[in-house]
């Protein structure tokens, strides 16, 4: 599975299952359909996920035919006719660049220049058709480098100030149907998706001398499953505050919302949780990294 905010498909009707795997297929669409071929590679569970809220809150295009599975499948044109849906296929792409600059300025790779040099025309369009987001998104990678560079060790502060600067470009596509509920639904999604990463990611940064929250203060590191098992109650305790403070938002969100319901109860209240657990668990196979997503396109669907 590839990003944290994925359903728990086996507590799904079929109803549910089908609404949500129309949707995934749906952003694949609209990426390829807006912004080429290549750009699918940067569909995520995350994504998905965001653009099910807001057009269930604000779109009108609230039924849409689904795209019947194939191995050709990703060559089909979009189903829904939707201005949403069209710029959360740009934001998807400027958020894409985005983490490939934080990328390279962290470590970089040949592996980054490389997916940077082939979604570079995508990249180029999307910041021609949407340079507010553009620009929206760049100054919240420059807040989260800031607090990076100062050595933050406040995950709960870095995954907030992260969040209400993307928060802004995601309330923008509700446009008057937004609200304060609907922007902390975001936020508060956006710092739990970084306080995960962060776990899932402490051997990696450990090895490769990166940032990390985490290891700032860690005199003594052996290695995640280690750090973990030393930290689990500071950890749990952190990640349970977060994932309330998610499902109180999205309880005000979700009287607004006029589709889609059933899907995004049980992201919220059983995948959410469940891929928290397995970070925890040190069982996580998930990744918010874009590096890792494009790797691992092939290996995935929307009901995995």
């Amino acid at each position: 599975m590839f990003g944290y905010t994925l359903p728990q498909y086996n507590k799904m009707s079929s109803s549910d299952l089908g609404i949500y795997q129309r949707y995934y297929c749906e952003t694949c669409h609209q990426l390829k359909d807006n912004f080429g071929l290549v750009s699918t590679a940067a569909v995520n569970y995350d994504m998905t996920f965001n653009t099910i809220i807001i057009n269930a809150v604000a779109g009108d295009v609230q039924e849409f035919d689904g795209t019947k599975h194939s191995m050709f499948c990703v060559f089909q044109d979009p189903k829904a006719d939707s201005d949403i849906m069209r710029k959360m296929a740009g934001y998807t792409i400027l958020l894409t660049k985005w983490e490939l600059v934080d990328d390279a300025v962290d470590k970089p790779s040949m592996k980054t220049n490389f997916i940077d040099l082939v979604l570079g025309r995508a990249i180029s369009k999307a910041e021609k058709l949407y340079p507010e987001y553009d620009r929206i998104v760049g100054n919240g990678f420059e807040e989260l480098r800031k607090l990076e560079s100062d050595k933050c060790t406040d995950v709960i502060r870095i995954g907030n100030t992260f969040g209400r600067s993307l928060s802004v470009a995601l309330s923008d596509f509700a446009g008057e149907r937004s609200s304060g509920e609907l922007e902390e639904l975001f936020v508060q999604l956006t710092t739990l998706v970084y306080i995960l990463d962060a776990i899932d990611d402490l051997d990696e940064d450990y090895m490769n001398g990166t940032y990390n929250p985490y290891l700032v203060n860690c005199e003594h590191f052996v290695n995640k499953k280690d750090y973990i098992a030393k930290n689990i109650y500071s950890l749990t305790e952190t990640v349970n505050s977060v994932v309330g403070s998610m499902q109180k938002a999205y309880n005000g969100v979700k009287k607004d919302m006029r589709s889609c319901v059933g899907v995004a109860d049980n992201i919220v209240y059983y995948g959410l949780p469940e891929s928290a657990k397995n970070v925890l668990s040190g069982t996580s196979g998930a990744k918010a990294s874009v590096k890792n997503t494009l790797k691992g396109h092939k290996e995935r669907n929307a009901s995995k």
